[in-house]
């Protein structure tokens, strides 16, 4: 069967097509992103101002007319952070739900890291062990570790790179306080998790997922998307130490000019190294592999999962 993902992401909307069935390997079958930036286009209270609700409904409505004309016969429509911890979130999933028919599954912090925990756990089998898994988002921090398919530890933090750097980074590029108070905060955040997640054991491999560790990961010289999905690729604890000072230096410009770093993230690329550096230092990570299957590929598996059962 194909089936859709839409994910209102804080960053981009994005749809995936996969050729699906039960016990099977997703095979992707196509791609369509939308870089709406919905964590950006709230007021001072939190809530997403009505021009970013049409917005989103627009997206919305064009994703499922594509999903329909390449053939999926299901989609599942979810949402993270920015619509979660929207003060209007039940005010935004109403006004999609009514213009477009899409109902949006809202995903708690905690379940999107146990869905993209799963997601690493299928790519990279049970010979990995104990997984430590990391994945910044736009809005979100996520961590979990375990030894079988589910967590045993999940933390889900507001540390993503897209709210880091609208709430707490002015100028191109920020000054050198602002980021030494992002360092600080950033760090303290993620202290508060260290003892939870060592009492869940020493992990055998650490894996990274998503968009900021890519593009750290290529900074950093990992190979690039064009070598295909099981090129190995590792990102380094000496490397993002390196590269955090540069990057501060950098305006947005320079920094999309770097391998592998898209002019819509380039802005947010500071905060997102902070964050993993910051989470490689407190976690004893000297270094982590990347997973090309995160959030979106965890939801396609629970999905089949079902069908199994």
């Amino acid at each position: 069967m194909r089936l859709g993902v839409l994910d209102v992401g804080s960053n981009t909307v994005h749809l995936l097509l996969l050729d699906a069935h039960a016990g099977a390997h997703p095979i992707p079958a196509f791609s369509h992103k939308v870089e709406l930036h919905l964590s950006q286009l709230t007021d001072e209270q939190g809530a997403i101002a009505p021009s970013g609700i049409e917005r989103l409904c627009y997206v919305v409505a064009h994703a499922l007319r594509i999903a329909e004309d390449k053939g999926s016969e299901e989609m599942l429509a979810f949402a993270t952070s920015a619509v979660r911890e929207a003060a209007n979130g039940d005010e935004v999933l109403a006004k999609v739900r009514e213009e477009t028919g899409v109902e949006l599954e809202v995903l708690p912090g905690p379940d999107e890291a146990k869905l993209t925990f799963l997601a690493v756990r299928r790519w990279f089998g049970w010979s990995a062990g104990r997984l430590l898994v990391l994945d910044i988002g736009g809005g979100s921090l996520e961590i979990a570790v375990g030894l079988d398919e589910l967590p045993d530890v999940m933390e889900s933090l507001p540390l993503g790179a897209s709210r880091l750097t609208h709430d707490r980074l002015k100028g191109d590029p920020p000054g050198p306080e602002q980021i030494r108070e992002l360092r600080r905060y950033v760090r303290h955040e993620i202290a508060k998790g260290v003892s939870r997640v060592a009492r869940a054991g020493r992990p055998d491999r650490v894996v990274i997922t998503s968009k900021t560790f890519r593009q750290l990961a290529r900074i950093a010289g990992a190979a690039p998307s064009a070598q295909g999905l099981y090129a190995p690729r590792s990102l380094r604890a000496r490397d993002l130490t390196e590269w955090v000072p540069r990057l501060s230096q950098m305006s947005t410009a320079q920094r999309a000019g770097l391998p592998g770093v898209s002019t819509g993230r380039a802005e947010q690329l500071l905060a997102g190294a902070v964050v993993a550096d910051a989470a490689f230092d407190l976690f004893n990570v000297e270094v982590a592999d990347l997973c090309p299957w995160a959030l979106r590929e965890g939801v396609i598996l629970r999905r089949l999962d079902t069908l199994v059962s």
